[in-house]
């Protein structure tokens, strides 16, 4: 019992915080040149993580065996997925950031299917397909911003984060059970994506001024990094190891709905009925997916 407590919180905390982590980014990238917001927070996340290690004496070499395995979530998870996803979100609406987002539980699953690591089942496809089709709804309005030849480069970045951040969910479950200590491999995965990204910021941005950063900016990275990154990627990790690729994937369309209800509490956007259907899709889609007949 205690076990599936943890489990619970977990999959709240991912939900409800990388559903926050929308907003966070765009007043991140307000003033802040995007590489720049990543490198910094991974950095303040490694640096936390550290000191948590420290306190607890774990901190440990993990061998090059294992450094590469967390290599790998590291550069498709974080510097990739995470930092063409800052960058895009420069251009990009957040209605078309978040549908485009909602491909990946299907990108998720179909990979999962195809290594063998997630049973195919039609009822599992179809909640995933539901649970798109109610994202959509949301954003019914602005799909014609897909045609719009303005935002092509940021759709191509997107697209390559949500490839990226699906085949690296797949590449983590797949390697689930050689995971003995979350905390010291995240620490590794964070400090290889600060560095990365560092080198990226320095190349792409060599002269800025940080006089321009405003305080609303670094207050939204400094978010990012503690929940954002050492919470929810924490949470992430733990419940990758108990629940199926797809299933927590598929909390992205949950995420979908906090963004748009921060929307409304924040931004003063207007909710209309059309997010309540969608909602009840979403849920319906998510109910689907994981629902299984009592034995």
């Amino acid at each position: 019992m205690k076990r599936d407590y943890k489990l619970f919180f977990s999959l709240v905390v991912v939900a409800i915080v990388w559903g926050t982590t929308y907003l966070g980014i765009r007043v991140a990238v307000e003033t802040i040149q995007p590489w720049y917001v990543t490198s910094i927070r991974q950095g303040i996340a490694a640096s936390l993580i550290l000191l948590y290690l420290l306190s607890k004496k774990q901190f440990q070499w993990i061998g090059w065996a294992n450094f590469v395995l967390q290599m790998i979530p590291a550069l498709m998870m974080i510097v990739i997925a995470n930092g063409f996803t800052t960058i895009a979100e420069q251009t990009l609406p957040s209605g078309l950031t978040s549908i485009l987002s909602a491909l990946s539980p299907l990108v998720v699953y179909l990979s999962s299917s195809a290594i063998g690591i997630q049973k195919f089942t039609i009822k599992g496809l179809i909640g995933v397909l539901v649970g798109f089709i109610g994202v959509v709804f949301i954003f019914k309005d602005g799909l014609g911003d897909i045609l719009d030849p303005n935002y092509k480069t940021g759709i191509l970045f997107l697209s390559i984060a949500i490839l990226s951040w699906s085949l690296g969910t797949v590449y983590t479950k797949f390697h689930s059970s050689k995971v003995t200590n979350i905390s010291l491999n995240l620490f590794y995965q964070f400090a290889i994506a600060a560095v990365v990204q560092l080198v990226l910021a320095r190349t792409f941005h060599p002269n800025i001024d940080m006089n321009l950063w405003s305080f609303r900016s670094l207050m939204a990275v400094i978010y990012l990094a503690v929940f954002g990154s050492v919470l929810a990627f924490f949470c992430y990790h733990y419940a990758l190891k108990r629940v199926t690729a797809v299933q927590i994937s598929i909390l992205n369309y949950v995420n979908t709905i906090i963004a748009v209800f921060l929307g409304w509490l924040l931004l003063d956007e207007v909710i209309k009925l059309d997010f309540i259907i969608a909602a009840g899709l979403i849920i319906l889609g998510v109910f689907i997916t994981n629902y299984k007949k009592a034995t």
